[in-house]
């Protein structure tokens, strides 16, 4: 059995909330341990893509994420007195799921304004792996900038691009193949998504 490990998980104001939710649904699932983070913008955004009252914050982390086991620790954005801002706390990576530019771009220059953007800094200057799903379109060159800068600093840029060739049915299995991606970029095991040649049968 793969032995419990602990990601930071921040989910920011783009479009696509639901990555992060699933992707925190998960890995604790999964039985790890979860330091998860929501922008402000994040908080509406679930309002306006899952019709989820954020007024009532406890409630929805109650209710979406901590029946699922594992071990669930929610920060605030000012909350800088967090374990995941220090370098001296062992973390196996973190994913901003998903990123907005305003986020990456912060990241990206090392502004360290909230606790999300900290505790990115924090998982690239100590070498940890550090995942950013950005969720935009189209690009504008400030945008393709800061995730070259960000990919040159040891980050790795995987865009919310669903694949199709495991000819998906239902929106959840779109979701599920984005998030199978990010868990094999944390080296976590999961049988979200049949594999290329999984289904292929030989002779």
């Amino acid at each position: 059995m793969e032995r419990s490990k602990i990601f930071t998980v921040g989910i920011t104001g783009a479009s696509g909330v639901i990555y992060g939710v699933r992707l925190v649904q998960e890995l604790l699932k999964l039985g790890h341990k979860v330091h998860l983070v929501v922008t402000e913008a994040g908080w509406q955004v679930f309002e306006q893509e899952l019709d989820w009252n954020a007024g009532n914050r406890q409630s929805i982390i109650l209710e979406q994420w901590q029946k699922f086991g594992g071990e669930l620790h929610y920060h605030t954005l000012q909350d800088f007195s967090a374990p995941i801002a220090s370098g001296s706390y062992q973390t196996d990576g973190m994913v901003v799921i998903p990123c907005s530019m305003g986020t990456l771009s912060g990241i990206a220059h090392g502004a360290s304004g909230n606790l999300l953007e900290r505790a990115a800094d924090v998982v690239l200057k100590e070498g940890k792996k550090l995942i950013i799903v950005p969720r935009e379109t189209p690009l504008n060159q400030i945008h393709l900038k800061n995730m070259l800068k960000l990919a040159q600093a040891g980050a790795k840029i995987l865009p919310a691009m669903p694949g199709f060739y495991h000819k998906p049915k239902t929106m959840e299995e779109l979701v599920n193949h984005l998030i199978g991606k990010v868990l094999d970029s944390l080296e976590v095991e999961h049988s979200l998504f049949k594999r290329w040649g999984e289904n292929i049968v030989e002779t």
